[in-house]
């Protein structure tokens, strides 16, 4: 629409002399490739901008046999966004989950997004929001290590940040809370 605009704008203009014209449409081009050139730095900003901080990531180590895995970790993100889908290297399926209580019952439930208020940090913690790993391909030591990709959404704006993440046992993670695990 925006070339089309242009082209108007630049149509009554050609109308003179031939060589006039080799002019303009230079000077179309001139203008064409400025625009362009804001619209993909424009484009990169965004991106850059819609970086989430994360910290304090662990995942819990489970025992031989248990196939269902949790992990934890806090969301700080520059402007407000969902949290959409999470994917990991040891599971075909994550889930972003709630838990509270209800009538003295804990309730679980799974999130279609994770929504992200700016500048708040939001906190995925044991007996709160968590990421649940189901089906796990092997079971998870202290130790290991879990890839994961977390996509965000922000308006049209979609954004993928890869996440490696320490397996903890439950005592090590509360003694280790101080860690520090960013985006890459």
């Amino acid at each position: 629409m925006m070339m089309t605009t242009i082209m108007t704008f630049l149509t009554p203009l050609t109308k003179h002399k031939q060589k006039d014209m080799n002019h303009l449409s230079a000077f179309s081009r001139y203008l064409l490739s400025i625009l362009f050139t804001m619209l993909l730095s424009t484009v990169t900003l965004v991106n850059a901008a819609d970086l989430v901080t994360i910290e304090n990531a662990w995942v819990r180590s489970t025992l031989p046999g248990q196939d269902v895995g949790a992990a934890y970790m806090t969301l700080t993100s520059p402007q407000n966004m969902q949290l959409m889908s999470v994917e990991s290297d040891v599971t075909k399926s994550v889930e972003i989950h709630s838990m509270r209580m209800q009538n003295g019952v804990m309730k679980m439930r799974m999130l279609k997004e994770l929504s992200l208020i700016a500048n708040k940090p939001y906190q995925l913690a044991p007996g709160g929001h968590h990421l649940m790993l189901f089906d796990l391909k092997k079971p998870l030591a202290a130790g290991d290590q879990v890839n994961f990709t977390l996509t965000f959404k922000s308006g049209s704006q979609v954004h993928k940040q890869t996440l490696n993440v320490n397996v903890k046992s439950a005592d090590d993670a509360e003694h280790n809370s101080h860690d520090h695990h960013h985006h890459h």
